[in-house]
């Protein structure tokens, strides 16, 4: 079955004749082309979605930077992560992608290098068909260029005769204050329907797939609250450190990079209200209301952590672009509580951290104990959502043993997405969104009152860490390689969370082999 294709066993309403695809006549500008997002991947889905055949007919695709190189260094550069172009076709795909991507260089701040822009733009045009000139500009840039860059963008470089659309990477702010201060600024030159906030988790197939899993099961509909629910883990591991860039990460920590946005993202499709439809702003505004209902963080519901030499690895602090005294967390567990009559007394546990012992993103739902009586020391029910790698959902049960003898041992209904769905091409996160951002399509990207929200809730907490409400906390130490700080399993315990009594685990936990 081909990406394009769907099931007919149940359709989702398309809500594409309410917004203004972009068809013919348009170019793609990627600001910040020469930098590691950009060819790791704005480029390889830009192509993934080329190769599908999902571009605009026609299209151009212009990179721009400061980087001074020829066509031949470009096209070296913006191809060097694509993969899987082995056969015939793809290499001649790939050719054609590089014959329609040209580059230019400039500054991000001065007018005559977006006039020079606006000139090479304006020369692709001119071999257009029709009257019409569409226009996206994505900016894989570092945020404190992003208010310059707009604003230049809108002044020398944006077409008066089609539609123009600018896509903005995060981190969108440090805290509340300087997040209002970056929209402010945005919002004097694009408006919020032009304005696509992207969180590449949003464009996660399962991360996409809960929306579906909750609201087309009844099953699942009927325990989706705190009457059936115990706590919710939703958990990022990654299994390398800083290496190198830790001078960036050091002025954002691990709450910025992963835990304000990616996880409370994955938070907010998992408990918010049923939305009315599927237009973008029904959905949008049920994570409003979910998010308005959780409060700030609290110290005591927070655990840092901060990694150490190790298994033949190098700690944060031997990282030389890592002030020598840094107090930045590498590691971080925080729980939230939604006060509202679906999910009032359950825990959230949003955990992340760098330099661990595997690469996992997982959503663990643990349900309550059943009643006891006949059944003593059972295991409780969990549904596992495995975001990445290896997309996969299961559900462990209690089940009686084979045999002669009554006896439950827990195990699991699995789907597991390569074995079930051999034949489909699960696209990547950037390719989902940049696709919906061609049609027009706001669903999985950020608001602006989102954003806003999302950091009332972590500012506090993130000014605590930073030192400025007091003294700053000193994060625990944890080995490089392990699964984090020892004091984990006493703090996700406070909140109710019981391993199995058997010592349960996944079949497919090494997902090496799919």
């Amino acid at each position: 079955m081909s990406g394009r294709q769907r099931s007919m066993s149940g359709t989702i309403p398309s809500m594409e004749s309410s917004h203004q695809q972009l068809k013919d006549n348009t170019i793609i500008i990627v600001l910040g082309a020469s930098g590691d997002l950009a060819k790791k991947k704005t480029y390889p889905a830009l192509f993934g979605l080329y190769r599908m055949g999902f571009l605009p007919k026609g299209v151009k695709i212009v990179g721009y930077a400061r980087t001074k190189m020829d066509s031949a260094e470009y096209h070296k550069r913006i191809t060097s992560y694509i993969k899987n172009v082995e056969d015939e076709e793809a290499k001649t795909k790939l050719e054609e992608f590089k014959e329609l991507s040209t580059y230019i260089s400039g500054g991000y701040e001065d007018d005559a290098s977006f006039d020079n822009l606006n000139k090479h733009l304006v020369d692709i045009e001119g071999g257009f068909q029709g009257n019409e000139r569409n226009r996206l500009f994505y900016l894989a840039l570092p945020p404190s260029v992003f208010i310059p860059v707009a604003r230049n963008l809108k002044v020398h470089c944006y077409s008066k005769a089609g539609i123009n659309r600018i896509i903005v990477e995060k981190p969108f702010g440090k805290d509340l204050e300087s997040c209002r201060e970056l929209l402010s600024s945005l919002k004097q030159h694009w408006s919020e329907d032009e304005t696509f906030r992207i969180d590449h988790y949003l464009g996660k197939e399962m991360v996409k797939n809960l929306l579906v899993l909750r609201f087309a099961n009844v099953a699942m509909g009927a325990a989706w609250d705190k009457n059936s629910i115990s706590n919710v883990q939703i958990t990022f591991k990654e299994p390398f450190g800083t290496e190198g860039r830790g001078g960036y990460f050091d002025e954002f920590g691990i709450i910025r990079d992963i835990l304000q946005n990616h996880l409370l993202q994955t938070l907010s499709i998992l408990t918010m209200e049923r939305p009315v439809s599927f237009a973008a702003e029904d959905i949008r505004d049920e994570k409003v209301k979910v998010l308005r209902a959780i409060p700030p963080i609290e110290r005591e519901d927070t655990l840092l952590g901060q990694y150490v030499a190790a298994n033949g690895k190098p700690g944060y602090l031997d990282d030389d672009t890592v002030p020598h005294n840094s107090v930045c967390p590498t590691y971080a567990a925080t729980t939230l509580w939604i006060h509202n009559p679906r999910w009032e007394g359950v825990p959230f546990i949003l955990k992340a951290g760098k330099a661990l012992n595997e690469a996992k993103v997982e959503i663990r739902i643990q349900f309550k104990d059943v009643t006891q009586g006949i059944f003593k020391d059972i295991s409780r029910n969990e549904l596992v959502l495995r975001i990445q790698p290896a997309e996969a959902m299961y559900l462990k049960l209690n089940t009686k043993t084979p045999g002669l003898y009554t006896r439950a041992i827990p195990t699991e209904m699995d789907l597991t997405y390569k074995r079930r769905f051999t034949d489909i091409h699960i696209p990547e996160a950037y390719e989902s969104l940049i696709l919906d951002a061609l049609k027009g399509d706001h669903s999985n990207f950020v608001r602006d009152d989102e954003l806003d929200v999302a950091w009332k809730i972590f500012t506090p907490i993130l000014h605590w860490i930073d030192g400025k409400s007091g003294p700053a906390p000193k994060p625990v130490q944890y080995p490089y390689a392990s699964r984090g700080p020892k004091e984990l399993e006493a703090f996700i315990a406070k909140y109710g969370y019981k391993r199995s009594t058997e010592g349960y685990a996944w079949p497919l936990t090494n997902m090496a082999s799919l």
